[in-house]
């Protein structure tokens, strides 16, 4: 049953036969993390690309101060990895730690690369994955150099509603790149207007 999620997610994208569906289950691994356990620490390998079956995570990093940095969250249906560290088997620059009781569907890098070859389908998907991830990423730095706090809060509630309601308060601050303070007084003139 967990494992449909991640079909009928692929199967919105490309059209995966019974064989191909069975060849993607042989390498797969279902896991469930508790909440506040990580599946990647910074520093260590980061063994998996995992697809998110029920849950949530972030993704952040701690600076030399110890102050928490959160670059991203996942949700059901949303990938998530040190995508860096688990491309070039590299210590992770990034956590990601799970918000909520979360399970996801896990690839080692080895499993991937079969699967490319087996299902060619499946590796061009994931490179289309990859390349609106990039664009994202390039978005979100444009939109942090050039909108203000209270626009890029606005365009976060806009793009991403489900994660406002499931993620503390602090943690989208931290994501905004704002203190908890300034994004509680952001919120305060929204209600206000």
């Amino acid at each position: 049953m967990e494992f449909e999620s991640l079909i009928n997610y692929l199967n919105q994208h490309i059209d995966l036969s019974s064989h191909e569906v069975s060849i993607l289950k042989d390498q797969a691994k279902i896991r469930t993390y508790l909440k506040g356990q990580y599946i990647v620490q910074q520093g260590d390998i980061c063994k998996y690309e995992n697809f998110v079956i029920s849950g949530c995570a972030k993704t952040f990093f701690m600076d030399k101060d110890g102050n928490e940095h959160v670059v991203m969250f996942a949700l059901e249906n949303w990938w998530t990895a040190d995508l860096g560290s688990f491309i070039s088997q590299e210590p992770a620059d990034y956590n990601v730690q799970c918000l909520e009781k979360t399970t996801v569907i896990q690839f080692t890098p080895e499993a991937l690369e079969h699967l490319y070859s087996e299902i060619p389908q499946l590796e061009r998907f994931m490179r289309i994955i990859i390349q609106k991830a990039f664009v994202a990423s390039q978005k979100r730095i444009v939109r942090n150099h050039s909108l203000s706090a209270k626009d890029r809060y606005l365009l976060f509630r806009e793009q991403y509603p489900e994660i406002e309601q499931r993620v503390p308060q602090y943690l989208i601050a931290s994501y905004l790149g704002i203190t908890k303070q300034f994004l509680s007084k952001i919120r305060a003139e929204l209600v206000g207007s």
